[in-house]
């Protein structure tokens, strides 16, 4: 079984971080996914998709996996960069393009 430990990115619809802080740890389906050709259904026999395991830091996670005998993959967390903007930066006299509304 391969597990991926990764930090979620924050939810673009909000503007909070809530629910990006902890540490997950995913298994990777084994198999595919099959469509019910009747109702149309995706479903999968593997369980393991199921499973999404919390950890407050990524050496809790790593140490999970290693314990259980877990092949597992790290993905750094992408965190953005803040641009520093103020409000008085609209009327300023030196910009490159002309400030309309």
């Amino acid at each position: 079984m391969t597990a991926r430990i990764y930090r979620p990115a924050k939810n673009a619809m909000q503007s909070g971080r809530g629910k990006s802080k902890n540490w997950l740890l995913v298994f990777e389906p084994s198999e595919a996914k099959s469509i019910d050709p009747l109702m149309g259904y995706t479903s999968s026999t593997d369980m393991n998709a199921q499973i999404k395991l919390k950890f407050e830091t990524l050496e809790e996670a790593e140490s999970y996996a290693q314990r259980k005998g877990l092949d597992y993959t790290v993905q750094n967390p992408h965190d953005s960069t803040p641009k520093k903007v103020a409000y008085s930066d609209n009327f300023r006299s030196d910009r490159k393009a002309p400030w309309t509304h």
